[in-house]
């Protein structure tokens, strides 16, 4: 089974975004292209993770 991850937007940098992943803040920002997140996405937007799949969170 997939495990849903949740991820902050900490800064968007050209093509580029970094998460924050919300329950280990100590970790690294993971470096995502922007292609792969939703169009709508800015700083602080909050991300789900799940099945190969970036979503808003609700």
């Amino acid at each position: 089974m997939f495990e849903r991850i949740d991820y902050i937007v900490e800064r968007i940098d050209g093509d580029y975004a970094y998460l924050k992943n919300v329950s280990e803040p100590e970790e690294e920002l993971k470096c995502v292209a922007r292609a792969l997140l939703p169009e709508s996405i800015s700083e602080g937007t909050r991300l789900a993770y799940e099945m190969f799949q970036y979503s808003i969170a609700e």
